[in-house]
């Protein structure tokens, strides 16, 4: 579908702008028929009313319309206040004084030149009052119009500076997960080549498998895959570990099969399983256990998983690096994507303590 053209875009307000105004114009058009109307006397003093709203009212409603672009270049100038403010006083008598020119052609025409002399002279003061004022209300009016409109812009063109910045942001983010996972995969290699090279040349198939999936999911931020693939990757992941811990890695897979087609961005469940194999597995000589699970949200109906291990567990402050301490990139990145992604509706929790494990839930919101 086309989107629309700039100018398009530019009448639609426009349009609004010009029937509110039309509309304003008729209802003060309405009260000055009925504050001149005797209803008890007859019909006679009604549409004497009608003729002095009409005649009377036509030069106004008429100049407001001219009041519009000069207002808007006030606006769009960078003239001070004061400099406006005088452009302003200026064009309300030029306003008032073209009101009564209009007032006084009319009568002219349908009365001779005296009686419209006459009339002017009669009511000079009150209407050039009244003409500063109305142009006052109308330039008030336009103006505060045009103030909504820049407000709006800028608020549509910050959104959109936030949004741009979040998006570099997170291809940012999502960029340092696929170094960090080859990096330490391939260092886990090259320590299974010294021990077991057979095992090695099996464990870089699966690798090549693994790089195929990284590779095909690098396409921007906001990718996404089915989690059943992504749970396909971690089995190649896990058990490339598995021939370098052996029996010490201890997986246990809690998995809802109606949730194996929902969408979650690539290497979110990765990073995960790997701090706890690093932590909680590895160090230890009787190993660990990695719990993975992923089920179906039941208020929401969002994808629910979490990731947990039996390992030692720490202080959630412990968590936070202190000044000059590295920390690993993998769970960091991961809180960060998810704060940025999915306009902020997804989650990342952490739950730990000395002797509790490490337990990571996530929740993506599914369309």
């Amino acid at each position: 579908m086309n989107s629309p053209s700039p100018r398009h875009s530019r009448r639609r307000p426009n349009a609004r702008l010009w029937l509110a105004y039309a509309g304003g114009c008729a209802l003060a058009w309405c009260l000055f028929v009925l504050a001149g109307s005797e209803f008890d006397r007859g019909l006679d003093p009604f549409w004497l009313a009608v003729y002095q709203a009409t005649t009377m009212l036509w030069a106004p409603m008429l100049l407001g319309v001219g009041v519009w672009p000069l207002a808007r270049r006030l606006h769009a100038s960078d003239a001070g206040s004061a400099a406006t403010a005088m452009a302003h006083v200026l064009a309300a008598f030029v306003f008032s004084a073209l009101w009564q020119a209009g007032e006084f052609a009319v009568n002219a025409a349908l009365f001779g030149a005296d009686h419209a002399g006459a009339v002017l002279i009669a009511g000079l003061l009150w209407r050039s009052v009244w003409g500063l004022v109305v142009y006052a209300a109308i330039a008030t009016a336009f103006t505060a119009v045009l103030q909504s409109r820049a407000a709006r812009s800028a608020a549509v063109a910050a959104a959109q500076a936030e949004s741009a910045l979040a998006r570099a942001e997170l291809s940012a983010i999502s960029g340092k997960l696929n170094p960090h996972f080859l990096f330490n995969t391939l260092n886990s290699l090259i320590a299974l080549t010294r021990k077991d090279p057979a095992a090695a040349e099996a464990a870089l198939l699966k690798f090549a498998s693994m790089l195929r999936y990284v590779l095909d999911t690098k396409r921007g931020a906001e990718d996404r895959v089915m989690l059943s693939d992504e749970i396909d990757f971690l089995r190649d992941y896990l058990a490339l570990e598995a021939l370098r811990l052996g029996q010490r890695l201890r997986v246990d897979w809690q998995l809802e099969e109606r949730v194996m087609a929902d969408e979650l961005p690539p290497l979110t469940l990765q990073p995960l399983v790997e701090n706890s194999i690093l932590h909680a597995v590895a160090p230890r000589k009787g190993g660990g256990c990695v719990t993975i699970t992923a089920r179906r949200n039941a208020l929401n109906h969002g994808l629910d998983l979490a990731v947990a291990d039996d390992g030692p567990g720490c202080e959630p402050a412990a968590l936070e690096p202190r000044p000059g301490q590295r920390r690993g990139v993998g769970l960091a990145a991961l809180k960060k994507r998810f704060a940025l992604d999915y306009d902020g509706q997804a989650r990342l929790r952490i739950h730990t303590a000395p002797g509790a494990g490490f337990r990571v839930d996530l929740f993506i919101p599914q369309v």
